[in-house]
């Protein structure tokens, strides 16, 4: 399903506050009213409108960084997983996210917040104005009307998840909510809950209307077991993953690299997925990927270049080393003489650099990160300094997993954009299901039955294809099998590796910390580590209110002091 442009009309106020009454008696201007949208037509536009904003975005192909469905600047740049990248003096908003020490006027907030609230608003406009046709002549048939009830909920959970993971105190409106200043005290995660589990009571396996960019039944279990895993309700968790698990192949059957490549998309194990259109539909790039403009390569010659952003720490390149056995190596034992390519070399030593073969490591490495000497895709070897912006800002690696082949530039990007794609970005995917189930696994005492799911994981990761330079393998590549997990907390590190190392520049790290409870004690590590390279991550200390970030200082002017700041922010 491709994203229509819709008018679609706003019955709550566009920033959810300080709406006067003299607005609300008047038709807006060049504008559809509700009373012109009460037909299936209009019900079913609004519907797409809906499911519009999953992209990140209102219009134009710029300034959506926060929105992005990648979640890379919240969910990775704050992580131990991304640099922001480019240079020092470019979006210097995201320097602060990555240095935890956001402001409450950080563009990036209120970017996120905005996109995910019109989002909300569209998906209430949808289900106000269904109930009003379902009340008179004209209406849909019951079962199309559940449907359309379901899929609003859904991406309403949706948008409600992305807030709640970022500001954790948020305001909650809904389709019956009449307040006109709504506080942000109460805890919002039933109300997730019940959109998600409405979705799985309402929907199917089908698609509905036969259009694949929908959402289903599967992706409801998935989310609803998300939001459970979330809560700590691992057995009400595990009981969906097992749902999704079964209805789809074994993970082991299904390629990974069809997870990141433009012409199969929407294959088995994509479970919720944002649609991205580009050069058909009319709109310039607006439908693609929007949010990852800027985390490209950058230098002369290359397929796509711009704009630097979003780069691989070494941190998380050195977690893909393996031991003799293919299995991840500590964190102590990856940071003792770590491998940085040719980061802090010499000119001289630059120019005769050659790649290490006898590198061991997990596969996934070189489907993550692009490093030096290394095929990229069908773009040639990555050279090293000259596809990045400033190696000592950002470090020697770029992303890989939002990049498109060379080949499909023409039919893959926007017109006159060729750094906004048609890649889809995956919400949520198998391999995380497998994961998230194994997680359920351990915390209800059955480390055997997470040791199957996490080496599932791992057998497909083995079977990735070697990259190989003249012939031989970039690396000494390798992934073993996990023998029985001694202890839960065995367990327990066992699949927080290979989470971040299955999911990684994906925008599940950072949450996945919090979710843990380990997020201070990870990152000031990693501080005390990358800061040895980069300067600007040293005497970092995570605090308390670190795990969430300040509510727009926009917002809460706008709701006459009704919305509280998060503790820890001014």
């Amino acid at each position: 399903m491709k994203k229509l442009k819709y008018i679609c009309v706003s019955l709550t106020c566009m920033f959810l506050f300080s709406c006067s009454s003299d607005f609300l008696e008047k038709n807006p201007q060049a504008q559809l009213t509700p009373d012109q949208l009460t037909t299936q037509d209009g019900v079913e536009g609004l519907l797409i409108g809906a499911y519009g904003l999953l992209n990140g975005n209102v219009n134009g192909t710029y300034g959506n960084y926060g929105a992005a469905p990648s979640q890379w600047l919240f969910g990775e740049v704050t992580s131990d997983n991304a640099h922001k990248g480019s240079n020092n003096g470019d979006q210097p908003n995201m320097n602060l996210l990555e240095q935890h020490a956001p402001t409450s006027t950080n563009d990036n907030l209120l970017n996120l917040w905005e996109r995910c609230y019109e989002g909300i608003k569209r998906c209430n406009n949808t289900l106000k104005i269904l109930a009003a046709l379902q009340g008179g002549a004209g209406k849909f048939s019951d079962a199309r009307a559940k449907e359309i009830q379901a899929e609003a909920r859904i991406l309403r959970g949706h948008y409600y998840f992305f807030l709640v993971r970022v500001f954790k105190n948020v305001p909650y409106i809904s389709e019956t909510t009449t307040a006109p200043l709504v506080p942000n005290n109460a805890d919002i995660y039933p109300n997730i809950v019940a959109d998600f589990q409405f979705g799985v009571d309402n929907l199917t396996a089908a698609k509905p209307l036969g259009q694949i960019g929908r959402v289903d039944k599967i992706a409801a279990q998935a989310y609803l077991g998300k939001v459970f895993l979330y809560q700590k309700k691992y057995a009400e968790a595990l009981t969906q993953f097992n749902a999704v698990i079964a209805a789809r192949p074994d993970i082991v059957t299904l390629p990974y690299t069809d997870n990141f490549d433009i012409t199969k998309e929407n294959g088995p194990e994509a479970v919720f997925s944002v649609q991205h259109a580009v050069g058909t539909d009319g709109t310039g790039g607006d439908n693609g990927n929007v949010g990852d403009i800027l985390n490209f390569p950058y230098g002369n010659g290359l397929p796509i270049t711009c704009c630097g952003f979003y780069q691989p720490t070494i941190d998380l390149v050195n977690a893909y080393r393996v031991d003799a056995a293919g299995l991840p190596l500590s964190t102590a034992a990856y940071r003792t003489n770590p491998y940085k390519s040719d980061f802090g070399l010499s000119a001289a030593q630059k120019a005769s650099y050659t790649i290490d073969r006898s590198l061991a490591v997990d596969p996934r490495l070189d489907y993550t990160v692009g490093r030096r000497g290394v095929p990229f895709r069908d773009w040639g070897n990555m050279a090293g300094d000259t596809w990045i912006r400033d190696p000592s800002n950002g470090g020697p690696f770029v992303a890989y997993k939002n990049t498109i082949e060379s080949s499909q530039i023409s039919s893959g990007t926007g017109p006159g954009n060729t750094n906004v794609t048609g890649l889809n970005v995956n919400i949520i995917r198998l391999a995380d299901v497998y994961l998230m189930a194994a997680e359920c696994q351990i915390e209800s005492g059955d480390l055997g039955g997470a040791l199957v799911r996490i080496n599932k994981v791992r057998q497909r990761a083995a079977n990735l294809a070697p990259k190989s330079v003249g012939g031989s393998a970039a690396a000494a590549y390798n992934v073993g099998q996990y023998p029985a997990f001694a202890s839960a907390d065995a367990a327990r590190e066992a699949v927080r590796r290979e989470r971040r190392l299955e999911l990684a520049m994906e925008g599940h790290r950072f949450y996945d910390l919090v979710r843990w409870g380990i997020a201070k004690q990870v990152l000031e590590s990693y501080f005390a580590f990358e800061g040895g390279f980069f300067n600007y991550l040293q005497g970092i200390t995570f605090e308390p209110r670190d795990e969430y970030f300040p509510l727009p200082q926009d917002q809460i002017d706008r709701s006459q002091g009704v919305l509280v700041q998060n503790d820890g922010y001014k």
